[in-house]
């Protein structure tokens, strides 16, 4: 196992390059400041139409903005909890683009349950209520961590259980196919990735409160493959990518295992405040991950062609002063350019390579 600092990794094998390889570009405003939630910023990059969607959260609403490539902000939309019982609106906890084969879904999740809309958010497509009756009066109910695993978007819920909804091609046809338990603890994100018809891999992994994570084989029946016990910190983040696993935790370091055995491979004490944002650049294997120290790292991982051990290179760290970071991605698979969210922060920060 390697450990290696933000500040400098002092392990020979991983180099930390001198050169500054991104550059801040035009912020894009907002109506509001991002709500002081982990993973509070969703990026949809659509080439066709030469745009890229953004979407965060703020209290009862979440803003979805459209963007041209230099920034100039073309169209914004605000989507709200659907209405129901209640002195006062619940607070939305996640907003994320899901892409499934064959169309993208916005996916919203709040205290109250969970909305699908088509990925402009103009229709909403599908409401799923949260059941309160297994909480407990003092508990909070609500539903958070996204992502779409084949035909299937997965969402993890307060009490530790995933939701997977059956997407159909096309229309609001969607159903509830499955309830996966593996979680003690509150859901706190999931990620998942294709794997090109590799039977037996796995392609998803969820997190929560606890910092344990379950590793998923996705089908018409999940399969859970292994259980990776936490150590008493939240994992606010995860990401999958090639079978390896980043979690980021709320003692500010990054663990990558082996997807398919559970085993700890690297340990990065990358930041020195809480993990809030991991992403991946799945083309190039860049992670980034950012964290309430105001800064934003990005990682280079890879595999040792002879021994197969992963490895993880230091590219890049931004510091966005007197911020407390909020959300952080990737604007494009190659990762030549990223955003970065935060409370009280009225603006998207864009960052592009130089």
């Amino acid at each position: 196992m390697v450990a290696a600092d933000s500040e400098g990794p002092k392990d020979p094998g991983i180099r930390c390059p001198s050169h500054r390889m991104f550059r801040r570009e035009r912020s894009i405003p907002l109506q509001s400041s991002a709500a002081a939630l982990c993973n509070n910023l969703s990026v949809l990059q659509l080439p066709a139409r030469n745009l890229t969607l953004f979407g965060v959260v703020h209290g009862p609403s979440a803003q979805v903005l459209s963007a041209a490539p230099d920034g100039v902000p073309l169209a914004q939309r605000q989507l709200h909890v659907k209405e129901g019982a209640g002195v006062s609106p619940p607070h939305i906890t996640q907003v994320h683009w899901c892409v499934l084969p064959f169309r993208v879904l916005l996916v919203l999740t709040s205290h109250r349950g969970i909305q699908m809309y088509e990925s402009d958010g103009s229709i909403m497509v599908y409401w799923h209520a949260l059941n309160s009756g297994d909480a407990s009066s003092v508990q909070a109910v609500f539903a958070q961590g996204i992502a779409a695993s084949g035909h299937f978007i997965c969402v993890g819920t307060w009490s530790g259980r995933v939701l997977v909804f059956d997407i159909p091609a096309k229309g609001p046809n969607i159903m509830l196919s499955e309830e996966l338990a593996g979680h003690q603890t509150p859901v706190t994100d999931i990620a998942a990735e294709p794997v090109q018809g590799q039977d037996g891999m796995a392609d998803m992994v969820t997190a929560d409160d606890s910092g344990s994570l379950c590793v998923w084989r996705s089908g018409p029946e999940f399969t859970l493959l292994t259980r990776i016990p936490g150590f008493g910190v939240p994992c606010s983040s995860v990401q999958l990518w090639q079978g390896i696993i980043a979690a980021g935790y709320g003692n500010g370091q990054v663990h990558l295992y082996e997807a398919t055995t559970g085993t700890l491979n690297i340990q990065i004490n990358a930041h020195a405040r809480a993990i809030c944002a991991l992403d991946l650049a799945p083309e190039v294997g860049k992670l980034l991950s950012a964290a309430e120290d105001t800064f934003v790292h990005i990682w280079k991982l890879s595999r040792n062609p002879e021994s197969g051990c992963i490895e993880v290179e230091h590219c890049h760290g931004e510091c966005v002063p007197d911020t407390q970071v909020c959300g952080a991605q990737f604007c494009d698979p190659s990762g030549s350019s990223f955003a970065v969210t935060g409370y009280d922060l009225t603006e998207i920060l864009r960052f592009g390579s130089v």
